[in-house]
């Protein structure tokens, strides 16, 4: 579904990703995992667009994203929950999650999809007319993603979700990613939490200083010695 490929990524004369590749099959839960600076958020803003690449390319489904404006990625099945949650916080929970529904066929199928979005999130029902500001970050996360799903895509990437959340409100997020996917949605997540992320995901990568260093399934990855001792402290 998605393949990146040999992207060499700059901040000016910075030089953040050298030579990354990897790719994520339809259905799939691939995790980066890596160390703060390690380039993870790079990634995600260079197949987003937000970024371009100085070399080599991003492909989805067929088509060359990273020749594509930022703004237009949307229409092709790509959504991006990005660090922090980014909403708007005095905009209610109902306007956010309209702003994520204004692709053409998203447009065309809003009221269904905020139906199901409700259903998934009970809690953002009965805070639709509340301003996005006011809810806890568990609540604004699950906005978060429900805005990323009006827009119906086919793969959805998670930044960090469950950064700054209380640890039963972690757990939360964790079903919510799983929930996303089970309901027909391709994940690509960047998370800190590593021992949950390995144990529910398909495959996964290890970035260290803008390199792609390690891949494997998450059961290999648990067994690994060197992630044993570099993510999971033990």
């Amino acid at each position: 579904m998605l393949k990146v490929e040999h992207i060499d990524v700059f901040y000016g004369d910075l030089q953040i990703l050298w030579d990354v590749s990897f790719e994520v099959q339809a259905g799939e839960i691939v995790v980066l995992l890596g160390a703060n600076g390690a380039g993870k958020s790079t990634t995600l803003k260079t197949i987003s667009s937000l970024l371009k690449p100085a070399n080599g390319k991003v492909v989805f489904q067929g088509t060359r994203l990273d020749e594509i404006p930022s703004h237009k990625i949307i229409d092709y099945g790509l959504a991006h929950v990005p660090e922090g949650r980014r909403l708007f916080p005095e905009m209610t929970v109902e306007e956010n999650l309209i702003v994520g529904s204004l692709s053409a066929e998203a447009k065309s199928k809003r009221n269904d999809t905020m139906a199901w979005i409700y259903d998934l999130f009970p809690r953002l029902r009965e805070r639709r007319k509340q301003a996005a500001g006011t809810l806890s970050g568990g609540e604004q996360q699950m906005l978060a993603v429900g805005r990323g799903l009006m827009s119906l895509p086919k793969l959805l990437m998670f930044d960090e979700p469950s950064l700054g959340l209380a640890p039963i409100m972690v757990t939360e997020v964790f079903r919510i990613v799983q929930m996303v996917n089970k309901e027909g949605v391709t994940v690509l997540l960047v998370e800190q939490n590593v021992k949950h992320t390995l144990s529910m995901c398909d495959r996964a990568y290890v970035l260290e200083n803008g390199r792609i260093t390690l891949s494997g399934t998450g059961q290999e990855f648990l067994n690994n010695d060197h992630i044993k001792e570099a993510y999971l402290g033990i």
